[in-house]
């Protein structure tokens, strides 16, 4: 295989990995920090009503489709009511009821939300149905024509013409029409908007009253008054209206209520009644975030992921994904910067123990065993038995000799000598056999350095292992070993001189290059002479 179908193969993994790692980041808003937070609102909704005798019900429109904004978390408060939600083309509505109630009621409605990204926000698509046009009695019918005709001379569309009769009725000095039309919708915000929507009605205009509430950036907000505002459809969308100045587009923080244009409480008998609303802003874990959303509008996408496993098993993966890391890390260390250690992958799972051992501890327990296990392969030596036999014995004294240290620790009070029994016994036994016959074949020294050396690679690869904003990063962004195995694949053709021989022969490169004198013209002359008697 060509080095140029190699570059290919790596390059395109590494962007298919980064181009996954930026999708999440930036669309499903996964955090790259473990302890980021994001702003979450919480909208509540506080209903309070004497009840009538008997039974009582009472519905209240709910978030719907909500442009801008997620709905992570619902919670309904009502104390002896029964509940049924029903959602429909046009919206959602909670609807309590019960048999019998005594004194003030209150019922409860909270909702979390946070702002959704634009790739993920909700579009309104409701039908374009025209409502039934205001029955104007004499001279308000008159007036209403007059105003209208007024507005479409000066307007070229359907928005604009909405648009001008909404500038028109919020005139500080209205005129005779204004003034006679306002005697008939009174004061009243949510009157004047179904007003006006039934004008637009009778010009054949489909309009909507909606209700969205400004979630502002205090972190408490006092009670906030629910407002209304206008949807108006001009043949291709629908557009929104602010219907006090006629601006074009709802604000950014506008968290649309409830677009059904069924009025926001409704309770059998109309007792008298009253619904507050109140809005907090705090801080939340982005990650936890970042599940929940998904979770709501595409739960597949967690379902398919590490996110949906249990927590037992996401802890387990955790350390798993860290693997990778290490043993990158020792392809590192082994080939670039020429360490020598004792197996390929032994480090890193010594690295592993070190995580509940603790680095300085682990070092100390690990040298320990080693060494009295040095101590028991030299004598076993002199048996002259074969290598099975003896790996089996020295496993057998390695596992004593951690029960020991075990007891031991626990019997002077020193806690971390219990952990000894997380280092892997088959790999220290491994390690103990080699270090033994390193010493034979090779000296002490050699043995030593190699010993060092892999006790320096699991040192390091504990680091960085255990660097939580890594181990964050990688469960998160699993693509990230993509990344490192192209990287491997392109260190995988690397011939190169390594650190340490840089190092070791760096005396022959201070030394000039020897200088050999060209022959003399005498010594061609003689030698060619002899070849021509010849």
């Amino acid at each position: 295989m060509s080095k140029r179908h190699l570059y290919l193969l790596a390059f395109s993994i590494i962007a298919i990995a980064m181009a996954a790692m930026y999708y999440k980041w930036t669309v499903l808003k996964f955090p790259l920090q473990p302890d980021a937070q994001v702003q979450v609102w919480t909208v509540q909704a506080h209903v309070e009503y004497q009840p009538r005798k008997g039974a009582n019900t009472v519905t209240l429109q709910l978030p719907g489709v909500a442009p801008g904004w997620t709905v992570l978390e619902e919670r309904f408060v009502a104390r002896n009511y029964s509940k049924l939600e029903e959602s429909g083309a046009d919206g959602r509505e909670v609807q309590w009821a019960i048999r019998r109630a005594l004194g003030e009621q209150d019922l409860y409605y909270r909702a979390t939300v946070v702002r959704a990204d634009d790739h993920q926000a909700a579009t309104l698509d409701f039908d374009p149905v025209i409502p039934e046009p205001a029955v104007l009695e004499e001279p308000y019918s008159t007036a209403a024509q007059t105003l209208l005709d007024q507005v479409r001379d000066r307007s070229s569309n359907t928005i604009t013409f909405a648009r001008e009769l909404l500038r028109r009725l919020g005139e500080n000095t209205p005129g005779e029409e204004v003034g006679l039309l306002a005697e008939r919708y009174g004061s009243d915000d949510v009157a004047r908007s179904n007003f006006i929507v039934q004008l637009l009605a009778s010009r054949n205009i489909p309009a909507r009253v909606v209700y969205g509430i400004p979630l502002s950036g205090e972190e408490r907000a006092p009670e906030t008054r629910m407002q209304t505002w206008l949807i108006v459809h001009d043949g291709l969308g629908w557009t929104t209206l602010d219907p006090r100045t006629a601006a074009e587009g709802a604000p950014a923080d506008l968290f649309l209520w409830s677009a059904s244009g069924k009025p926001l409480l409704a309770i059998d008998g109309e007792p008298p009644a009253a619904l507050m609303f109140t809005v907090s802003r705090n801080l939340a874990d982005a990650m936890a975030t970042a599940e929940r959303r998904l979770e709501v509008q595409d739960a597949n996408l967690v379902r398919y992921s590490l996110l949906s496993l249990p927590l037992q098993a996401q802890e387990t993966y955790r350390i798993l994904l860290m693997v990778p890391i290490g043993a990158f890390i020792m392809l590192l260390l082994r080939n670039l910067v020429g360490v020598k250690t004792y197996g390929t992958f032994m480090p890193v799972l010594i690295a592993l123990a070190f995580r509940e051992t603790s680095l300085l501890a682990g070092v100390v327990l690990f040298a320990f065993v080693v060494f009295a296990g040095l101590l028991v392969r030299f004598y076993l030596e002199r048996l002259r038995l074969l290598l099975v036999p003896r790996l089996t014995a020295i496993l057998i004294l390695v596992v004593l000799l951690m029960a020991a240290v075990s007891v031991l620790s626990n019997r002077l009070g020193i806690e971390v000598g219990l952990s000894v029994a997380l280092f892997p016994m088959v790999i220290m036994a491994m390690t103990i056999e080699r270090m033994s016959v390193a010493w034979d074949e090779r000296g002490a020294g050699t043995a030593l350095r190699e010993g060092v050396g892999t006790l320096i690679v699991a040192a390091l690869a504990y680091v960085v292992m255990s660097w939580p904003p890594l181990e964050h990063l990688v469960f998160v962004y699993p693509e990230t070993l993509l990344v490192l195995f192209a990287f491997s694949l392109l260190l995988g053709r690397y011939s190169g001189y390594r650190l340490n021989e840089l190092l070791r022969f760096r005396a022959l490169a201070r030394e000039p290059d020897p200088i050999v004198p060209p022959p003399a013209a005498s010594d061609a002359t003689d030698t060619a002479a002899p070849e021509s008697r010849a």
